[in-house]
This record gives C-alpha cells, structure tokens and sequence, in this order.
C-alpha cells in the first residue's frame, strides 16, 4: 500500500482535500463510526486502486487500529454495485499485502478488518441510513451465505443524521457548503453559486481555515466537480430517453406482428382478407 499520492491521474475532489488531512479525517470517522479514538491515535492514509472513478477522486482509504477502511462520497445516486466493486478492491489490496508465497505456508496471513463506508450527498431522496450487501446481487439465495459483504450508506445532506453531523464540524460544514452551492444554482450560473456559497461560509466561520486559506483552489475544485456531475446526469438522462424509445419501439414491433398473426389466422379460417382488415382498423 503506497503513500497518497497527489500526483495522481485524478484530481482531487474538495471532499478528498478536507479530509485528508488527518486531523479531520479522524474527527469525521469517530462521528460516522461512533468510535471516539483520541487525537493521537496513528492514521495512516494510503492510495486506492483504480476502481471506483475515472476523473473525479473521491474516496480515501485508511488504516486504524488494523482496520482497513475504504471511504467513498457520492453526490449524484447512490451506485448498487458498489458492494461488489469495494470486494474487487479489497481483493486487489490483499493481493499487495501478502507474498504469494506466504499463502501457501501452514501459519496464517494475517490481514487488516476491512470496513467499506459510503457517504451520499445527493439530491434524490434517501434514508439517514442503509446496509448494502453483496449477498443482494447473488443470482441465487442460499441459507447459508458463504461470502458476505456489507456497505454502510449514510446520508450526509444538510438536516440529515444530525447527531452524526454535531460530533463532526468539518462534515456539517461540508454538508452545509454543499447544500448553499445547490440552493444557489436555482437563480444562479455554476460559477456564482460556487463563490457565493465559499464567501458565505466564511462569513459565518463554517470551514473557516479550509475555505480562507485554498478559497481559489475550493472553487476550482468545486467547479470540475459539478461540471462533471452535470455532464454526468445529462449522460444518464440521455440513456434513460433511448432506453425508453428502444422499448417502445420494441413494443411497437411486437403488436404489429401480433397484429399481423391474427389477421393471417381470420384470413385462413375463410373471413376474407377485406373483413379482417377491417377489424384491426386498417381500411
């Protein structure tokens, strides 16, 4: 497991950039976790594997207390296959933490406890909180579950697991940031709303030294982020607009040789082509 690397293919995202640092990551992951580890406790942030994004870096990966935890954001719906892509990723992090060799060795591999975290931001309805589970995808259900893998999904919006959020200062105001940015879109450009929402956060010392010291780097950030949000979205509309015309289209087709079928049998039990025609409006 290598250091973070800031010099990777992808670029950072603001959620990435705040927690980060350990300071706030460890206060963020006491407040989801209910855990109350002490401002000592040893953190060490190590770099994903490509599996969860492309472009847009949003998710960080930890080890405390010899657990793994791999952490991920969503701001657009929440993904169902994420139980099985956090496994790919798990197997491809075991596979560089042990020899080979090791495996084949009668003493046991020791390995860390993984536990795979999602914190959802947003718009479409969602509950505070949700287990998903790898045994969901399974073609078959077996009583007994011979592997299991299970996501917790919290959801982070403004006014939303408030208890979790009052522990956290850094994730409220994340949150908070978040939801101005969106409020702002209603009557604004991307651009406004970005720098309306940072400046007013400052005002009212919410993320006060995050937002003040990177205020340029925060926006530009904000910016990729919702630029590609929204191309995104507009990509997903536009596949659920043809899905929709392949399948009427589809069902076009089906009740016109349907249609026909039915007409041939009329025409062969000796009703003339003329009057079965007819019947299915067609003169």
């Amino acid at each position: 497991m290598g250091e973070t690397n800031t010099n990777r293919k992808f670029k950072n995202s603001v959620f990435t950039t705040l927690f980060g640092e350990k300071e706030q990551l460890l206060e963020m992951y006491n407040a989801v976790s209910g855990k109350n580890y002490p401002k000592e406790t040893e953190i060490k942030i190590i770099t994903l594997s490509d599996v969860f994004f492309m472009e847009q870096q949003n998710d960080i990966a930890f080890v405390i207390d010899g657990k793994l935890v791999v952490l991920v954001e969503h701001q657009s719906t929440i993904n169902d296959n994420m139980p099985l892509r956090m496994l790919i990723y798990m197997a491809r992090e075991y596979e560089m933490l042990t020899n080979s060799k090791d495996l084949y060795k009668q003493k046991m591999v020791k390995i860390p406890e993984p536990e795979f975290i999602v914190l959802y931001n947003g718009k479409a309805e969602y509950p505070d909180f949700k287990e998903m589970r790898l045994s969901d995808s399974f073609i078959l259900h077996s009583e007994t579950r011979f592997l299991e893998l299970v996501v917790k999904v919290y959801n982070i919006n403004k006014g939303r697991n408030t208890e979790m959020a009052s522990k956290s200062p850094n994730l409220s105001g994340y949150a908070e940031l978040i939801a101005e940015i969106e409020d702002n879109k209603k009557t604004m450009s991307l651009d406004a709303a970005v720098k309306s929402a940072v400046k007013s956060c400052i005002r009212r010392d919410i993320l006060l030294y995050f937002l003040r010291e990177r205020s340029s780097e925060v926006e530009n950030m904000l910016l990729t982020e919702w630029n590609l949000k929204d191309a995104l979205e507009v990509a997903r509309e536009e596949a659920r607009e043809e899905a929709l015309k392949e399948a009427r289209e589809e069902e076009r087709e089906k009740a016109l040789k349907e249609s026909r079928a039915e007409l041939f049998a009329l025409w062969e039990s000796g009703v003339s082509l003329e009057d079965a025609k007819r019947q299915f409006g067609q003169l």
